[in-house]
C-alpha cells in the first residue's frame, strides 16, 4: 500500500486552528477509506521567522520535494517585520518556487447557506505564475521599478507556454463537466498582453471541438457573474485577473470563508484556503475551517487522478459530504450565523464522516 505524505504548514492568525480541523477530519476519512496518510508539519509564517529567519526557509521548501502534496494555512505577511516584506510572501514564493502554474477555485452553491445567486457551479483556471503579479513574474527579482519618487512601473508578463498550459487545464475540466469555457481578459485596451491571452486560448480551443467557447472582457464579467453566474461552468483567466474573480464568487455563492482552492503543476498539489488569516479572531475558536476543508478535498481528488488511486477519491467523497451533512443539519460557525465552536464543527464532521460511511 502506498503511503501518502502530506505536509501540514499550519501558518499565521486563523491558521493553526482550520489546518489542525483539515488535518483531524482527513485522518478521520483515511482511516475509513483504507488510505495510509503520514503527515509532516513544517514551519510557515511566524513559525519560521521564528525558528529559522525566514517566512519561509529553504529547509521547508527541501521537505516540501519530498512530499506528495500539501495543506498551506493562510498567512498574515503584512504584519511581517519591515525585512521580510520585500519579498514574495510565503504563498506567492511557494507558487514561485515549484511552479505550481495552474489555480483552481471552485464557486457552487451549498445547501444551508443562503448566497447572493442560485443554482451556480463553476470553476475559475487563474494561471499563476505571471501575468500582472510582479512578485512572481519574472525568473529572478521583481517586476517593478521606482524610476524617481513620483514614478513606478509594474510589468505584466504573458508568455505563450504559461497560457497554453493552463488554457489546456481549464478545457481539459470543461470536458469532465458541462463542456463550456469562458475565457476572460481585457484585448480591447490591454491588446498585446491579454490580447495573447485571448489568442492562444483560442488556439487550444481548436484541439476540443466539443466544448463550447466564449470571451468576455474583465469589466464585463464582473457583471455577468453577479446577474447570470448559473450560466458559466469553466473560467480561464490571468492571475490577477483570476485572483479578483474567484474572490467575488466565493462571495456570491454564500462566503469567501468557504471558497477552496488548489495549486498544481504535473508533479505536486498544494491544498490552500481562498481567504486570509484573520487575526483579529485568532484563537478564539471562532474560525470557519470549510475553505481548507474543502481545499483538503480537492487535493484527494487530484491525487487519486494522478495515482490511480480510487480510495483517495472515497476520501475525498467522504469529507465533501461529512461537511455539507453537518451544515445542512444547521451545525455552522459564528460568521454562518451558527453557534458552533471551531472544534464543534470538526467533531460533528467527524461524526458524520462515521455514519456515511457505514451508509457507503
Amino acid at each position: 500500500m502506498t503511503v501518502y505524505k502530506l505536509g501540514a504548514l499550519y501558518g499565521d492568525g486563523i491558521g493553526p486552528e482550520i489546518t489542525e480541523s483539515a488535518v483531524e477530519i482527513l485522518k478521520a476519512a483515511s482511516q475509513r477509506a483504507g488510505v495510509d496518510i503520514e503527515f509532516v508539519k513544517l514551519p510557515m509564517g511566524w513559525e519560521a521567522i521564528n525558528s529559522h529567519t525566514d517566512p519561509i526557509p529553504q529547509y521547508t521548501k527541501d521537505e516540501l520535494e519530498k512530499l506528495h502534496g500539501w495543506i498551506m494555512g493562510p498567512h498574515d505577511s503584512a504584519a511581517y517585520p519591515e525585512q521580510y516584506r520585500a519579498y514574495r510572501n510565503p504563498s506567492g514564493e511557494l507558487r514561485h518556487y515549484f511552479d505550481l502554474f495552474s489555480n483552481v477555485r471552485p464557486a457552487k452553491n451549498i445547501k444551508g447557506i443562503k448566497g447572493v445567486v442560485e443554482n451556480t457551479d463553476l470553476i475559475i483556471f487563474r494561471e499563476n505564475t505571471e501575468g500582472y503579479y510582479c512578485d512572481r513574474n519574472m525568473y529572478t527579482g521583481v517586476g517593478e521599478w521606482q524610476i524617481t519618487k513620483d514614478v513606478v512601473v509594474s510589468t505584466g508578463v504573458f508568455t505563450r507556454k504559461a497560457v497554453e498550459r493552463i488554457a489546456h487545464e481549464a478545457f481539459r475540466m470543461a470536458m469532465k463537466r458541462r463542456k463550456k469555457v469562458t475565457i476572460v481578459h481585457k484585448a480591447n485596451v490591454i491588446k498585446l498582453g491579454t490580447g495573447l491571452f485571448k489568442n492562444v486560448c483560442l488556439e487550444v480551443a481548436q484541439q476540443y471541438p466539443e466544448v463550447q467557447v466564449d470571451d468576455y472582457h474583465i469589466d464585463a464579467m464582473t457583471a455577468h457573474l453577479v446577474r447570470r453566474s448559473r450560466d458559466f461552468d469553466v473560467i480561464v483567466t490571468e492571475n490577477m485577473f483570476g485572483d479578483i474573480l474567484s474572490d467575488l464568487t466565493g462571495e456570491l455563492v454564500g462566503s469567501l470563508g468557504l471558497a477552496p482552492s488548489i495549486n498544481t503543476n504535473d508533479q505536486l498539489a498544494m491544498a490552500q484556503a481562498a481567504h486570509g488569516s484573520a487575526p483579529d479572531i485568532a484563537g478564539k475558536n471562532i474560525s470557519n475551517p470549510v475553505g481548507i476543508i474543502l481545499s483538503t478535498v480537492m487535493l484527494m481528488e487530484w491525487l487519486s487522478v494522478r495515482h490511480n488511486d480510487k480510495n483517495l477519491k472515497t476520501v475525498a467523497e467522504l469529507i465533501e459530504k461529512g461537511v455539507f451533512k453537518t451544515m445542512g443539519e444547521g451545525v455552522k460557525t459564528k460568521d454562518l450565523k451558527g453557534t458552533a465552536s471551531t472544534t464543534e464543527f470538526t467533531k460533528t464532521i467527524v461524526s458524520n464522516i462515521e455514519k456515511i460511511f457505514v451508509e457507503m
